[in-house]
């Protein structure tokens, strides 16, 4: 359960990124120089339904830790 960080609100999780005029999306990797490796998923994302705080996070952290 994530909790938005302007108003405490419980926020609606595991909603998605769609890039606007293009079908490739977002996936996020640890070296920015390599087009296919390195990489630790999507983002996903968590709306907050009172306020609209919009929060971007990556479901799988063990990715991070090297």
């Amino acid at each position: 359960m994530r909790k938005c960080i302007r108003c405490d609100s419980v926020m609606i999780e595991d909603c998605g990124i769609k890039v606007k005029g293009a079908a490739y999306g977002i996936i996020l990797t640890d070296d920015e120089n390599k087009w296919w490796g390195g990489r630790m998923g999507e983002p996903k994302v968590a709306i907050c339904p009172a306020c609209g705080e919009v929060s971007i996070y990556l479901e799988d952290v063990d990715k991070l830790k090297k």
